[in-house]
């Protein structure tokens, strides 16, 4: 068996700011049998400036005017809801993880006793913030949306160097558009890093459906994270790009499948198909009544079903050699 596929379920702000809504989320992630249930954590006029705008598909989704700062106010959760959103998980026996967007958030989560820490694709040139994640976390997991290798090894050289073991960084390749094109995806992007910086790598996936998230398992993913919402309908910029809670339970089914059929890579016979050899597998036969003391000849002896009996690869040992007894047509040969 291979490397357990660690599965976030991404609620990010799903939640409308809502807390009953949050905890139907945290619901719908411990019924579909994940690992861990992420939020985002932020003080909005710490993370945007009245100036920022929204990025296209935000505005597209909620259809409505406003700044990016208007939109993540109302997004925002308080400490108190983060602490009853914390004990929820609790209860519900899936672990908690969010994702903090500012330092003060990061001494939020710290404070709560969080120890793994999700960084965005959008802090990957964020300094200050890279070198304050790394000081505050055990382990780090780093999305890698919107950015080139370079980006992508100054910032695991930041972590490092600010004291987080390389050991405990994981890297998910990552595409920032909501949804993700097919042809943005480039999967092999995700070995390309494992390749470059020896790190544990994963996907953060933001594709349509659940395919994709499936084959980066096949193709060594230990981490995939992935949206997910009640209803794609409501109202939020991130809804429509999300999956419904059926579709979660099923991609989370399909990759606990995956990681069976990844198997060892040891190329033997399997237990299953054992029982199969005689039924499959051929034999040394007798092409017809061959009498005792005749040779064995390519006239006399034929390849045949079941695979009890001498094994074709002796064909060239079982050549010229004389029949001890008389031998019906199709009866398996002895020696």
């Amino acid at each position: 068996m291979g490397t357990r596929t660690l599965i976030i379920a991404e609620a990010g702000v799903n939640h409308n700011g809502d807390l009953d809504l949050a905890r139907q989320l945290i619901d719908a992630a411990a019924d579909a049998g994940v690992d861990y249930v992420k939020f985002q954590t932020f003080k909005a006029s710490k993370l945007a400036s009245r100036h920022a705008e929204k990025a296209q598909y935000q505005s597209e989704n909620m259809g409505e005017g406003g700044s990016q700062l208007d939109m993540l106010r109302k997004l925002e959760l308080s400490e108190a809801a983060h602490e009853e959103i914390i004990q929820y998980c609790q209860k519900k026996g899936v672990n908690f993880l969010s994702t903090a967007f500012d330092t003060d958030s990061i001494d939020l989560l710290k404070k709560f006793g969080v120890r793994l820490g999700k960084i965005p694709s959008g802090e990957v040139t964020n300094l200050p913030y890279l070198r304050k994640m790394a000081a505050s976390f055990e382990e780090i997991i780093l999305s890698t949306g919107m950015s080139n290798l370079e980006e992508v090894g100054n910032a695991i050289e930041v972590l490092v160097s600010s004291g987080m073991p390389k050991e405990n960084i994981s890297i998910l390749h990552c595409n920032t558009q909501y949804p993700t094109p097919m042809e943005d995806v480039n999967l092999k992007a995700m070995n390309t890093i494992a390749d470059r910086f020896q790190v544990k790598v994963g996907y953060s996936d933001h594709t349509l459906g659940i395919e994709v998230p499936i084959a980066a398992v096949a193709m060594g993913a230990e981490i995939i994270e992935k949206h997910f919402t009640l209803d794609r309908t409501l109202p939020g910029p991130d809804h429509k790009a999300s999956l419904e809670p059926g579709d979660l339970k099923e991609m989370v089914r399909c990759i606990r499948n995956i990681e069976k059929a990844l198997g060892t890579g040891v190329k033997a016979m399997s237990h299953s198909e054992s029982a199969n050899v005689a039924i499959a597998r051929k034999s040394i036969v007798a092409a017809r009544r061959i009498p005792a003391g005749e040779l064995f000849s390519a006239e006399n002896l034929e390849v045949k079903r079941p695979g009890t009996g001498i094994s074709p690869m002796l064909w060239d040992e079982v050549i010229g050699q004389t029949a001890k007894r008389d031998f019906e047509e199709d009866e398996l040969i002895e020696l």
